[in-house]
């Protein structure tokens, strides 16, 4: 049953993706562009993914999930090196690519190389940030 959700949520999502045009690299990038030729229409998805989320999280906490187990308390609230030097190396692969891991995993459906190569670095990204988080904190340490 778990599974069965999974992949209806997942492939609702990416649905979404597509349709909303959050796979068009083009689009997210003028979204992104404040001082050029700006975009705001990824606004409304945005709010389309915002807003429900708001009411369900504030719906559940004396609820369960359909498929068992317990929803995840949200996290403490915590800014340091880490997550801002995270989000900046984030925002700026975002922009330059035009894709998140989201888009980037439904771009794939319709056979797009970038999305192919993104994903790949996406990939060797993710392996190389627990070496890289331990150099920083190294630095950090030593200073």
């Amino acid at each position: 049953m778990r599974a069965l959700v999974s992949l209806l949520a997942g492939s609702l999502f990416g649905a979404g993706l597509l349709l909303s045009g959050m796979t068009n690299t083009t689009k997210v990038q003028g979204w992104l562009d404040f001082f050029g030729q700006w975009d705001p229409t990824l606004a409304f998805v945005m709010g389309g993914a915002i807003l429900p989320m708001l009411i369900a999280w504030r719906l559940t906490p004396h609820r369960r999930p359909l498929t068992g187990g317990q929803f995840p308390k949200p996290a403490a609230p915590e800014l340091d090196r880490r997550l801002i030097l995270g989000s900046v190396l984030f925002g700026m692969g975002w922009a330059l690519a035009g894709l998140c891991p989201g888009p980037a995993l439904a771009s794939l459906s319709y056979g797009g190389v970038g999305g192919v190569v993104f994903l790949l670095a996406m990939i060797a990204g993710m392996y190389a940030a627990p070496t890289m988080g331990a150099q920083l904190d190294r630095v950090a340490n030593a200073a």
